[in-house]
């Protein structure tokens, strides 16, 4: 079960630039290469180098990239990133994907094009947006949206506090970890990924039915089961944030993403959310502001080249 919030990738692409120029304000990094044949993988910039490599565009091209996410938040950035990507570099080149083509393209982009680890919730979440449930099957993904109106998106954000824990992670180490124990017969993890999934659909049943104290639960629960994945994935900051917020009347918990840091999902009664948010503040956490977001990737055209889009 997933939920699409409003802190997004933004990419601008500027055709004709006689050469590739690429930049990350967000991380400060840039590249520049002579043509994509002197593209190489070497951690700097390796998204946006992938991308091209997939959707080439001839004549130069220049490629400038922020995140409203913090860096390994686990708010599903990176994929966030890829679809963006994927998808302005496909209107270069005047084609036109579905979102869940571009999603799948993403998922392909991280897993084969640069052989990293991880799943399509990510990249599905960034496509399409809202809220939806998603079954991942071995040869198709069924995306099931939950249908919420703007209040009962705007009353589930006034029960919510994310927490940024100023600890990045990195998701493929936690999730190399993860399957590592589970291909080797670890019961625990095992059980484990079981009972996430039956939280899953019970989360996405209490989305239904707006019903958040429930959603809590489920969110509660699936953070006990998160945690027996790897011991890794709480750490010193996200228990003392836990024993903070809970201290100032959360319901429910969990960390987004793999875990290891990143984010906190807290789920609070709304007249206890002030208390909430500088309770976290307070034990080191950064409470971040968003919305939920009912749409997903969305491209543009602006004549002005010195004008965003």
């Amino acid at each position: 079960m997933n939920a699409a919030v409003d802190r997004f990738a933004h990419v601008e692409v500027l055709l004709g630039a006689g050469r590739i120029r690429l930049h990350a304000a967000d991380l400060e990094e840039h590249v520049t290469l002579p043509t994509s044949r002197d593209i190489t993988y070497d951690g700097t910039l390796d998204l946006h180098k992938a991308a091209l490599n997939m959707l080439p565009v001839t004549g130069g091209i220049e490629i400038l990239t922020r995140s409203d996410a913090p860096g390994g938040s686990g708010l599903g950035a990176s994929g966030a990133l890829d679809v963006a990507l994927l998808a302005v570099l496909a209107r270069a080149r005047n084609e036109q994907y579905a979102p869940e083509e571009l999603a799948e393209l993403g998922f392909h982009l991280e897993t084969r094009e640069l052989g990293l680890l991880g799943g399509r919730q990510d990249q599905y979440a960034a496509a399409v947006g809202g809220w939806n449930r998603m079954d991942f099957g071995p040869e198709a993904v069924a995306v099931q949206p939950i249908a919420a109106d703007a209040d009962v998106m705007r009353d589930l954000a006034g029960h919510t506090v994310l927490v940024y824990t100023g600890h990045s992670h990195v998701s493929s180490a936690t999730h190399e970890a993860v399957w590592s124990a589970y291909q080797s017969g670890d019961v625990t993890v095992s059980s484990a990924l079981r009972e996430m999934r039956a939280l899953a659909r019970a989360a996405a049943d209490a989305l239904e039915a707006a019903d958040w104290q429930r959603l809590a639960r489920a969110v509660d629960d699936n953070w006990v089961q998160q945690q027996l994945l790897d011991w890794s994935i709480a750490t010193e900051r996200t228990r003392a944030i836990e024993r903070a917020v809970r201290d100032a009347g959360a319901w429910g918990l969990k960390a987004t993403g793999a875990g290891a840091g990143g984010c906190l999902l807290v789920i609070c009664p709304a007249a206890r959310r002030e208390g909430v948010w500088q309770a976290a503040a307070a034990a080191g956490g950064t409470p971040l502001d968003f919305d939920f977001a009912s749409s997903g990737v969305a491209v543009w055209e602006t004549p002005d080249p010195d004008v965003a889009g």
